[in-house]
């Protein structure tokens, strides 16, 4: 009869069984329809490895280098695994726990005490083996809801890493970039000290033989050690680029491999992408979402403490003073009970955690706005970028043909007797400084397209990511 009765009220409860709190709803977004910058010429490359679009070998290895050994996307691994455990651990609440023990001991009892034992039987033995069983019956959906929590953490842990997979491509490609473009720089240093040091060499000779002034021959060399002076500056700037890259690549500071030169990288082609596609590409918006579920669900399990817990225990063993007799039937003992705990005072503690657990889904709901927000201000000033980078760089590219024409016929002047010196220290100068600039363009265009596939998001981050040792948890089949 007890068991029956005690089946019927598990059946009871377990039928009843409700889930308190809030389930989760999507906050509603209005995406524009459009960005506001538009390109022209857009091409459907947000899922592929957009950085070997450069056609560089060096760069691609790099690239693989930096997902198999960077430190803080292993750190973001490690913390996946992390967060595999705590999930584990939370949604072990739900189902019952055994736990079976033995004990064997030898004891004496004072005759004269309140507690004695009269007879020879003392000291005595005595011999136990039980198996324990208890279980919290989630009536509420507390445990329920405690899982919910820990596995919106655990995917939006597992977005986290997506995020670092996003930056470090993007940091390593930026960085490969930077270094081409200084190395132009350099090369157009070098080559123009090398020819204000033959102008130096000539004017000196003239100066001694009084065919130009020292006007002439001090301009000559304050223009080349202007050229020496900015050598040591973009060296400078060189070594410490490669010593961030190959932290990126989780290696010690040193030197980087060269590939194809800034002139001979390829521009990536413009993604495509509609704003609403942006909810489920940024891995950073996946996860603000994933916190909000966590945050949400968390309010259930606040919530959850106001009403009675209900448990099922019980124990099944043995106990015999005799080693012999521990396994009979006489020496069986059991027991099962449903103890029934009802907060009654508590001081205001669990309004205070309900209202906490509120408190943070109002922030958690704010964060997904605000990186919503901040992904489309991102993706708009990425295009903007592109946009008025192509045309800057176009404009240089006008400049420079126009200045290497004048710097020609500025020389042509002067040996003919028909200008200053002036007049090609000038033109010289003018050129230096747009040639340097020039680079510099080059390198923000490419360095906007990088931004632009990195505010864009997309498969392409699934594809870089397949090198990393821990496979998405959503693919893992670990999920009921």
């Amino acid at each position: 009869m007890p068991k029956r009765i005690l089946c019927g009220m598990l059946v009871a409860l377990l039928a009843g069984c409700v889930t308190v709190g809030p389930d989760y709803q999507r906050p509603a977004v209005d995406p524009p329809t459009l960005w506001r910058f538009e390109e022209k010429e857009v091409r459907d490359l947000a899922n592929t490895a957009w950085w070997e679009q450069f056609k560089d070998p060096i760069l691609n290895s790099l690239v693989r280098t930096a997902l198999a050994e960077n430190k803080e996307l292993l750190i973001a691994t490690a913390r996946i695994e992390e967060f595999f455990g705590r999930y584990f651990s939370t949604r072990g609440d739900q189902y019952p726990a055994a736990a079976g023990s033995g004990d064997a001991f030898r004891q004496r009892l004072s005759e004269k005490g309140l507690t004695r034992i009269d007879g020879k039987d003392n000291p005595y033995s005595q011999y136990e083996t039980l198996l324990n069983a208890a279980w919290e019956i989630d009536f509420w959906g507390k445990f329920r809801r405690a899982t919910e929590a820990a596995r919106a953490e655990l995917l939006g842990t597992e977005e986290a890493r997506r995020t670092v997979v996003l930056t470090l491509v993007s940091a390593v490609a930026a960085a490969y970039v930077d270094i081409r473009a200084l190395d132009k720089q350099l090369a157009v240093t070098q080559r123009t000290a090398e020819s204000r040091r033959h102008t130096l060499e000539l004017f000196s000779l003239r100066f001694a033989n009084g065919i130009i002034s020292e006007v002439d021959l001090s301009q000559a060399e304050s223009e080349y050690e202007d050229a020496l002076a900015r050598i040591p500056d973009i060296e400078r700037a060189i070594g410490q680029t490669e010593n961030a890259l190959s932290v990126l690549l989780g290696r010690t500071p040193g030197g980087i491999p060269r590939g194809l030169s800034l002139d001979e990288l390829t521009l990536p082609a413009v993604p495509a992408g509609l704003p609403s596609a942006l909810l489920e590409r940024r891995p950073d918006i996946r996860q603000a979402e994933q916190l909000l579920i966590a945050a949400n669900a968390r309010i259930g399990v606040a919530k959850s403490l106001y009403f009675p817990t209900i448990s099922l225990t019980g124990a099944l063993g043995t106990v015999s003073t005799d080693l012999s007799n521990l396994f009979t039937s006489a020496s069986r003992t059991w027991n099962y009970g449903v103890p029934v705990s009802v907060p009654l005072f508590t001081a205001g503690r669990i309004g205070g955690e309900v209202k906490a657990a509120e408190a943070a889904q109002k922030q958690a709901i704010l964060n997904y706005q605000q990186s919503i927000l901040i992904a489309f201000r991102e993706v708009d000033d990425a295009l903007l970028d592109r946009g008025k980078s192509g045309e800057r760089l176009d404009a240089l590219g006008r400049q420079l043909k126009a200045l290497r024409n004048y710097a020609r016929l500025a020389r042509l002047r002067y040996d003919e007797g028909y200008t200053s010196f002036l007049e090609v220290l000038d033109a010289d100068r003018s050129l230096f400084n747009v040639e340097l600039s020039y680079a510099s363009g080059q390198n923000t265009l490419f360095r906007s397209l990088i931004n632009l596939y990195k505010a864009m998001g997309g498969g392409w981050v699934d594809t870089a990511e397949a090198t990393a040792t821990v496979q998405p948890v959503k693919e893992a089949g670990f999920f009921p």
